[in-house]
């Protein structure tokens, strides 16, 4: 798995000193942050980052497919890594995003898609709950 800055460096994007902050938080994210987040996060490693640098890169990265805008039913949007394919589980109460992987459920897509006589190109699966109280 490459790190972000080296998809960029593959890509051609010029590397400034804010942009490779910028990536570095994103990289290390074990959350899926918002703009604000990253905002925060980066003025924290860089007092000189505006907020319209970290929307004007989010943007960019995502236009490139190197992050992915992910809108879990708030009213703000948060970025992750486009580094590995997995799912989602949102907890409605805490607002925690868990990722997860599952080869009975990569299986089953598959099988759904080819049922209805598709070639599967993409997807992305959200699942919505609460934790259950034991």
């Amino acid at each position: 798995m490459k790190n972000l800055e080296e998809q960029c460096q593959q890509a051609g994007l010029k590397m400034t000193g804010q942009r490779r902050t910028i990536l570095k938080i994103l990289q290390d994210a074990e959350d899926h942050p918002s703009v604000e987040t990253v905002y925060d996060r980066a003025k924290h490693e860089d007092p000189s980052i505006s907020l319209a640098t970290v929307y004007r890169t989010l943007s960019l990265l995502e236009e490139m497919d190197i992050i992915v805008k992910r809108e879990f039913n708030e009213s703000f949007a948060r970025y992750d890594t486009n580094t590995d394919h997995h799912h989602h589980m949102i907890d409605m109460e805490t607002g925690d995003v868990i990722e997860f992987k599952n080869d009975e459920l990569e299986k089953l897509k598959l099988k759904i898609a080819k049922e209805l006589g598709y070639e599967l190109l993409d997807h992305r699966l959200d699942l919505y709950g609460r934790k259950i109280k034991s």
